[in-house]
């Protein structure tokens, strides 16, 4: 029995440990994040001044927004550091065979 909530997005191989890569899904900018051997997915958008946070550093499950600096934990999209004081919303994902399945349902 398939799952159709999930839908292919990218390969493992294409996401290296300790970077991440924003995908297009059902009309929402979708940050996929690889660390600690785990995949994570999180809204593409800091909630302190909306900039994107594609290009944010990975340090383990903290995301750096390029921008100001705010910090998120990409498992729950909690808030880890300042100016931020709004999670970002998480995707479920799942990997099958190197591949990277996301649903919209919250991770």
């Amino acid at each position: 029995m398939t799952d159709d909530r999930f839908q292919e997005v990218a390969d493992t191989a294409d996401i290296p440990e300790g970077s991440s890569v924003s995908v297009q899904f059902s009309g929402h900018d979708i940050l996929i994040c690889h660390t600690k051997g785990e995949f994570f997915a999180v809204e593409n958008q800091c909630t302190h001044a909306l900039s994107k946070l594609e290009g944010g550093r990975l340090r383990a499950y903290r995301l750096i927004c390029p921008l100001h600096g705010a910090a998120f934990d990409v498992r729950d999209g909690c808030v880890k550091g300042k100016p931020a004081s709004e999670s970002i919303r998480t995707y479920s994902l799942r990997t099958v065979d190197g591949r990277i399945q996301l649903s919209l349902e919250p991770a």
